[in-house]
């Protein structure tokens, strides 16, 4: 938010500067004249941010830095959006902890359904998933009771749940 000075303000009114002189941004609150966060700290590392950006373009596509910038800052300020709401959701509930059903309730309060609808299916089958795990992880260590530690034996590899949101715009061609 800014108000009729220019100064950004947050949700209780607080004033904050950004400055973004070459690779370092600060940050520093009006309140206490609070710390400063480093631009990577605060943004989304690009390199992951193109490779998404790759994934839906043709193979031969090419993606300029601006782009990647651009997109860089929306989804790290939007991740910042929601995340502050849930947050806020949790303070109020005298909570410290962030759940993965508190960003649902976020995405649906600030009006972004379709994604909080796609991302309740998807934190019921990653819990499925990790329950079924930690299952299979009983059994085994039931089994090997007997033997002696082996701490060089290879781990197993865990697959990384796919994350994909396919969100399609509804008649009224809003998404």
């Amino acid at each position: 938010m800014v108000d009729n000075i220019g100064n950004n303000l947050d949700r209780e009114g607080h004033k904050y500067n950004f400055s973004v002189a070459g690779t370092g941004a600060t940050c520093s609150s009006g309140e206490d004249g609070g710390g400063s966060i480093k631009e990577q700290d605060r943004l989304l590392p690009i390199a992951n941010v193109g490779r998404i950006m790759k994934r839906i373009l043709p193979p031969n596509a090419k993606i300029s830095k601006e782009a990647k910038e651009t997109m860089q800052e929306c989804v790290s300020e939007f991740i910042s959006f929601v995340t502050g709401e849930a947050s806020d959701k949790c303070h109020r509930e005298k909570r410290k902890t962030v759940n993965g059903d508190d960003i649902c309730w976020a995405l649906a309060t600030l009006g972004f359904d379709n994604y909080a609808d796609q991302l309740k299916r998807y934190l019921h089958k990653y819990r499925e998933f990790e329950g079924e795990r930690a299952n299979q992880n009983k059994a085994a260590c039931s089994e090997e009771k007997d033997e002696p530690p082996n701490f060089y034996r290879a781990q197993p590899q865990r697959k990384p749940a796919a994350f994909d949101f396919n969100v399609t715009a509804n008649s009224s061609g809003r998404f």
